[in-house]
């Protein structure tokens, strides 16, 4: 079996630190391990193969290898019954510290990552290793058998205590992730503590490529990505995927609404100077920016040229929009909320379907609010989340809280110590007193104060991310934001930034997988669908006033009145996934009944009309799951 790797730039990771290391669990110890294992192997069937990194991953491990031979999947059952010998030898996994100058040594000799000394074959990959291994830092190498490798570390105490293992795929990688450097083949692999969740891994990886967003997306016409005319990463939406679109929009509106937010709307670009201010540009968040514009104000060619910026966030405009009127005390908290449209300049090998996209729709708001309202606007967002999962039918999730380190305050974090203390603090207490599960998560905040990542898991227990809630104590302040407090004196608003929705596309694509096309009825591309027996006149006209009915309501219900066969006409409506059939023939008509299909559960009974039109209302209004 042949899986598909994770995006290379995920794997592609920073080399980790001695703590990150030491923190390490079981399972990425011992894959940690069987990625050692299955270097001694390939190394027996090609003696001349060159070893570059070998780090555990999510959901398994990889080695990238430099070989004349190229690996396929047809290699594998070969490669695995070398594992096994190794397995079986059970031979110790051996720490040994060296002097620098010794690894130099057996590197030019070939020895490290080999079975033994190859002077004609140094190892080459291991001298640029070396380099990356911090001055005064104890340099490691592990032995088991006749493999030796310069590796920190963790390892299991044994070969044989790894468990149930399978290779799943082989592609290409540029060492260190540099796309000057060599090219090598990377070997994916996996390993478990027994068969049993192996084969249950397998299962799911199976379920899940069934439920891809992008193959379900292609078959039910929700999206298309033209990247011939329109550009690679910029979702068109089509009608069934708009439909959803508008769904996710109006319940975000009606929830909002409720909830005491008001609605903004603002452009999709913007001068520099805005980001220049927020601190955005120059080199926090280039990277991630397009191009910008070069405009003459005057119109003429001897005018100033001006410089905008397509928007990538939509934070900045709606500071603007605070800092438009005048406030006191009294208007807060403000809650502006906007479905902006965003974009960014995601690298090519990035983009991926609806989850890495350059365009983007945001379930955006922000929460300007005093230091005393704070601990109640940030609980109610994440009221806000517990309410959108119990209607999603979420019922695993996790709040990832993200704090900073004061190391890198001035670089990476807004150098602010005692406000960084004061929200995360702050934040932390909302989180215990709510009773949330969450986790903290060291220097992963946003630069300008501590966030929240919220962790769902879906139907077959994959897991993403699919929304923010973040703190900001320093962009208000370089804006010039202020509100009149009681005793007359300006003071600066803290934000929370929020998106309980994240963006349509991404959050589409998770619920695409997440139902496997399956939409509740509320949410359904295509609700409702009246078939007819037959095409008789009289029939079909009862069909339409069923259908006017359902469209008088705002449901998405079309007809099929043509004279094909019922089952053929049952059959197209479940293969696009019509949520609700209505199938009337003559006996329906003369009692004024419908008889209910539901998709993939078949037929549920008659009905009266008026009763089902009734209640398929009602459920598309309750947003019943």
């Amino acid at each position: 079996m042949s899986i598909a790797p994770k995006l290379m730039e995920e794997d592609n990771q920073n080399r980790k630190t001695l703590e990150e290391r030491n923190k390490m669990g079981d399972l990425d110890r011992m894959r940690h391990s069987c990625a050692h294992v299955m270097a001694t192997a390939i190394l027996r069937l090609w003696p001349d193969a060159q070893f570059a990194a070998g780090p555990p991953v999510e959901n398994g491990f990889y080695y990238d290898v430099d070989l004349k031979h190229r690996i396929s999947p047809e290699d594998f059952p070969k490669i695995e019954e070398e594992m096994k010998k190794e397995i079986k030898a059970n031979h110790t996994f051996e720490r040994i510290e060296v002097t620098r100058e010794q690894a130099l040594a057996d590197a030019k000799t070939g020895r490290l990552g080999g079975l033994t000394e190859r002077p004609d074959n140094p190892s080459a990959f291991k001298i640029g290793n070396l380099e990356d291994i911090p001055e005064g830092e104890t340099i490691t190498y592990f032995k088991n058998g006749d493999f030796v490798d310069l590796c920190a570390g963790p390892h299991v105490m044994r070969t044989g205590n790894i468990g149930a293992y399978k290779l799943t795929s082989v592609a290409s990688a540029y060492y260190k992730g540099d796309e000057k450097n060599p090219q090598l083949q990377r070997i994916y692999g996996t390993a478990f503590k027994n068969k049993t969740e192996l084969q249950a891994y397998f299962t799911m990886v199976e379920e899940a490529r069934k439920r891809d967003h992008r193959k379900i997306g292609q078959e039910m016409g929700l999206f298309a990505i033209d990247t011939d005319f329109v550009g690679p990463g910029l979702p068109l939406w089509l009608p069934r995927g708009a439909a959803i679109v508008e769904e996710l929009e109006r319940l975000a509106k009606e929830t909002e609404f409720a909830a005491g937010y008001v609605r903004v709307k603002t452009p999709h670009i913007a001068k520099e100077r805005m980001y220049l201010t927020s601190g955005h540009l120059p080199k926090l968040y280039a990277d991630s920016m397009f191009p910008p514009m070069e405009l003459s104000e005057s119109g003429g060619a001897e005018g100033t040229p001006e410089r905008y910026y397509l928007k990538a966030m939509n934070c900045p405009h709606h500071h603007r929009v605070f800092a438009a009127e005048p406030h006191s005390y009294r208007d807060l908290p403000l809650r502006f909320a906007e479905y902006g449209t965003n974009y960014r300049y995601e690298q090519s090998g990035e983009l991926f379907g609806l989850m890495r996209v350059r365009s983007l729709n945001m379930n955006d708001a922000h929460i300007y609010c005093t230091a005393e309202q704070f601990a109640e606007e940030f609980n109610a967002v994440n009221e806000l989340y517990l309410k959108y999962f119990k209607i999603f039918g979420l019922e695993k999730y996790v709040m990832r809280f993200s704090t900073h380190d004061p190391a890198r305050l001035g670089e990476k974090y807004v150098n602010e110590p005692e406000l960084w203390l004061q929200t995360e603090n702050m934040v932390r207490d909302v989180l215990k007193n709510s009773g949330i599960h969450y986790i903290e998560v060291p220097n992963e905040a946003a630069f300008y104060g501590p966030k929240i990542d919220v962790q769902v898991w879906s139907a077959i227990g994959r897991e993403f991310t699919i929304a923010t809630n973040q703190v900001d104590f320093a962009v208000p302040k370089k804006f010039g934001l202020v509100y009149r407090d009681r005793d007359n004196v300006d003071k600066t608003p803290l934000c929370i930034h929020r998106a309980p929705l994240g963006t349509h596309e991404r959050f589409i694509g998770f619920l695409i997988e997440h139902y496997a096309g399956n939409f509740p009825l509320w949410l359904a591309p295509d609700q409702v669908q009246v078939l007819t027996v037959g095409d008789e006149p009289s029939l079909v006209q009862y069909a339409r006033g069923i259908v006017a009915d359902l469209r008088a309501g705002m449901v998405r219900c079309q007809g099929d009145f043509g004279s094909d066969k019922i089952n053929g006409k049952i059959l197209r409506a479940e293969q696009a996934k019509v949520h609700t059939m209505l199938v009337v023939g003559p006996r329906d008509m003369e009692a004024g009944n419908v008889s209910v299909r539901l998709h993939g559960m078949g037929n549920v009974g008659a009905k009266p009309h008026a009763e089902v039109v009734a209640d398929i209302l009602a459920a598309i209004r309750e947003r019943r799951s």
